[in-house]
């Protein structure tokens, strides 16, 4: 129960099919409503379409007791001995969900739910400060309730994010393990592996591929950085800085929001002699030129453009697909992974779903490119070790 007793306002749980995530959120706003509510005070049960609200209505009456609480068919209430009242309302028409102030709020199914109805919750909790629980099975990765729970994942503000595997559930006692053995044998893999497990399938679009990702995913390395790449944050971007060893891994990771002063600052203490391709898109350049004055030619801007972009990316995806290049598991696996290109008529566009970032990404391609062109030391053969400068010299 710890998803849905989570002490953060919002949880976000991506959970396998029947795995008591429902019963657990049907107990967690009886009780917001019995601790926290009073006369008059709203709390919602939220499903794509009435008639699947209808079902948790059901269980909530079935699990009171009676004479705790008096229900409304007509308008699918239930109010309690404090003057709390539990609406249990469909989705289907998010202009409705709009006006009231809400208390405290459960959307089930969220992945099938429309976004405009949860942005319509969303703002009905606003003056309230309720709390909500957001559950529901993977669908994809193309729908709002990915993106958000990959913000939650992420460590976004008062935000937890939870995923419950079927196997969780038979750990539980919920589900039966001969059960879920079934379903893996008799189901597309696909579908299993959202409706058990909680992944999402590998939607058309991912330049990288989910299983390429995963096989590069390993333990962060202690080596030393002979390379970095830096992508500037911009607005509400981060920046992050991803430095990668002599074989590959990812043995550094920076991630902030600075002003620039600082950020500048902060990359020259960080990168030091190593050598390091940075992003000079834009407001980029002057940063770029300020630490090459500072650092010297180990320093070099790469410019963003639609091409310059595409190229940078069709790199990393080789390097991913043919595993040459070994990643830690968190922020730069979610980016990855939501990470999108899309046809057009003047070329191939790279970038992050609306409303996500993919500065790790751009880190990381940026790192991958940079050890591609760095002199890589020799051992000769003959027993006498050549001194070679490792960098900043270029092929």
């Amino acid at each position: 129960m710890e998803a849905i007793y989570d002490p953060r306002r919002i949880s976000a749980i991506e959970a396998s099919t029947k795995s008591g995530k429902t019963h657990g959120c049907i107990v967690w706003l009886v009780e917001e409503a019995i601790l926290g509510g009073g006369e008059g005070r709203n709390y919602w049960w939220i499903a794509p379409v009435a008639t699947q609200a209808d079902i948790a209505f059901t269980r909530m009456r079935r699990y009171l007791p009676r004479g705790m609480f008096e229900a409304a068919r007509h308008n699918k209430t239930i109010t309690l001995p404090n003057g709390a009242i539990i609406w249990f309302k469909g989705a289907d028409r998010p202009d409705t969900l709009y006006g009231d102030d809400v208390h405290g709020a459960v959307i089930d199914e969220a992945s099938r739910l429309k976004e405009e109805a949860w942005l319509a919750v969303r703002t009905t909790l606003t003056a309230t400060r309720g709390r909500m629980r957001i559950i529901g099975n993977v669908k994809g990765r193309k729908n709002w309730f990915y993106r958000l729970a990959r913000r939650a994942e992420l460590g976004a503000h008062d935000m937890g994010y939870h995923r419950i595997s079927a196997y969780d559930a038979v750990e539980a006692g919920v589900l039966a393990g001969d059960e879920i053995a079934d379903a893996k044998e008799q189901m597309p893999a696909h579908a299993f592996r959202e409706l058990f497990l909680a992944q999402p399938s590998n939607d058309e679009g991912n330049p990288f591929g989910a299983e390429a990702i995963e096989a590069c995913i390993g333990p962060m390395s202690s080596g030393r950085p002979q390379v970095w790449g830096w992508d500037l944050g911009k607005h509400v971007d981060w920046t992050v800085g991803i430095a990668l060893d002599q074989d590959g891994q990812v043995c550094r990771l920076e991630r902030f929001r600075l002003p620039w002063r600082e950020t500048i600052d902060s990359i020259q203490a960080t990168t030091g002699s190593v050598p390091a391709l940075i992003d000079s898109t834009g407001v980029g350049d002057p940063i770029v030129e300020m630490l090459q004055r500072n650092l010297g030619a180990n320093i070099e801007g790469y410019q963003f453009t639609a091409p310059s972009k595409q190229k940078l990316m069709e790199g990393l995806a080789v390097a991913i697909q043919s595993r040459t290049v070994r990643i830690p598991d968190g922020p730069i696996v979610i980016e990855l992974s939501q990470f999108e290109y899309e046809y057009h008529r003047t070329g191939i566009r790279y970038s992050a779903p609306e409303g996500m970032h993919d500065d790790c990404v751009c880190a990381l391609a940026l790192a991958v490119m940079h050890r591609s062109h760095v002199v890589m030391p020799v051992v000769v053969t003959s027993g006498i070790i050549a001194e070679i400068m490792r960098a900043p010299r270029m092929r």
